[in-house]
């Protein structure tokens, strides 16, 4: 596109960013695809981007980072420049405009929840907001009522009690941040409860214990001696009159014998076969 050909940035209403673009829209109505009606759609995107941004700070004060939103209106203005059709008569900004603002309400929709919720109960938090903004300003240094809240919004009660749990979803709060009006130090990560691992060993011991009082003594004392007393096995030999290796023998076949117990509780249990 030449310099001449570029769109004529000109005042219309009250916006300093709304070029006159309609011959180009015109031109690149009648363009094949290719390189050249790329190079025109960047040059109307480049055109109308300080309008996308325009529309983008509207959006500023809702917790978004700005830059972020004007990434969004980027994205929705290129969708407006290839959707528009200049021969259905009217003028791009009446088409571009909700469309940029349908895609960062898009974005705020389904990018900017901490917790996933309902499109209908986004909608109901977002009314419930606004009514309860409303009627801060003038109440007398109270909360409003949920039945004030609803007779404002025109909604029932029970959408009000689910619209205010959803205005505790748009943030997650992090793990990391200290417990609310704590001064310890002590974060909510600190709060949650953890798997003992203890409770394990327990079942463990519970499951085997029958089992091990069945044995023969000699087995359920090499037992004790090993994992109880921590002996070696050369010690418990030694201890018993027994070579290290027959100790080890013992050891591994009465471990198999306990278990196959505990995997077939019906069974009745058996003395494991003499070495």
């Amino acid at each position: 596109m030449s310099s001449t050909d570029a769109p004529a940035r000109t005042r219309r209403g009250d916006f300093f960013d709304t070029p006159d673009t309609a011959a180009a829209f015109a031109r690149l109505a009648a363009l094949p695809e290719g390189e050249e009606k790329r190079r025109l759609c960047e040059e109307l995107v480049r055109a109308w981007l300080p309008m996308a941004k325009r529309l983008a700070l509207r959006f500023r004060d809702r917790g978004e980072n700005v830059e972020d939103l004007k990434q969004v209106a980027a994205l929705g203005l290129v969708k407006a420049v290839n959707g528009y059709d200049p021969k259905r008569g009217g003028a791009f900004e009446s088409y571009a405009v909700p469309t940029i603002i349908g895609e960062i309400k898009r974005h705020f929709r389904d990018c900017t929840w901490g917790v996933h919720v309902p499109r209908r109960v986004q909608e109901l938090r977002n009314k419930v907001r606004t009514a309860v903004r409303e009627l801060s300003v003038t109440a007398d240094d109270r909360s409003p009522s949920v039945a004030m809240i609803a007779a404002r919004a025109r909604l029932s009660e029970d959408d009000v009690l689910l619209g205010l749990e959803a205005l505790e979803s748009y943030r997650s709060l992090s793990l990391d941040a200290e417990r609310p009006g704590a001064d310890d130090g002590f974060t909510l990560q600190d709060t949650l409860g953890y798997t003992e691992a203890e409770y394990e060993l327990v079942t463990d011991r519970e499951a085997v214990k029958s089992h091990v009082r069945r044995l023969p003594d000699r087995e359920r004392r090499i037992l004790y001696l090993r994992y109880f007393c921590d002996m070696t096995q050369s010690r418990i030999g030694a201890e018993l009159g027994l070579s290290q290796m027959h100790v080890c023998r013992l050891i591994r076949r009465t471990c198999e014998h306990v278990r196959e117990q505990v995997d077939a509780p019906g069974t009745a249990p058996e003395s494991p076969a003499a070495a």
